[in-house]
């Protein structure tokens, strides 16, 4: 075998290594990944909306309130569940979140909320600012 073959026969071998691995570590039903959201649904609703931001985020407290404040305080600052000021996560994750729930952690959601609610309820997590 000559040396051009021999490296891309290495190429291979260590992207189908990375891919398995990859794979394995994303396996985690207990934590939602949001390649788990099918492409055309990544896009959050709340940015499909044509609806004023502050309408979104108005309506997206509406259902905190009615379904989060309980586990997440009022504010939510945290209470049982954790703080959602500046949350370091994508938009995507959120939705995936509050639709999927953590296992052992937080129900799911996606029986309460359609895919638009859900991007109201991430409008207003992400209006959150410390």
């Amino acid at each position: 075998m000559d040396k051009s073959r021999k490296i891309k026969s290495l190429g291979l071998v260590g992207l189908t290594t990375f891919a398995i691995w990859a794979g394995a570590c994303s396996s985690d039903p207990s934590h939602p990944q949001p390649a788990s959201i099918p492409l055309d649904k990544q896009a959050s609703a709340a940015s499909r909306n044509t609806e004023p931001a502050s309408s979104l985020i108005a309506q997206g407290r509406k259902f905190f309130v009615q379904s989060c404040a309980h586990c997440h305080g009022a504010d939510a600052r945290g209470d049982e569940g954790p703080d959602l000021h500046d949350l370091p996560i994508s938009d995507q994750r959120i939705a995936a979140i509050v639709k999927n729930g953590i296992k052992g952690e937080m129900p799911a959601f996606a029986q309460k909320y359609n895919d638009a609610e859900i991007g109201r309820l991430q409008a207003y997590v992400r209006s959150l600012k410390e």
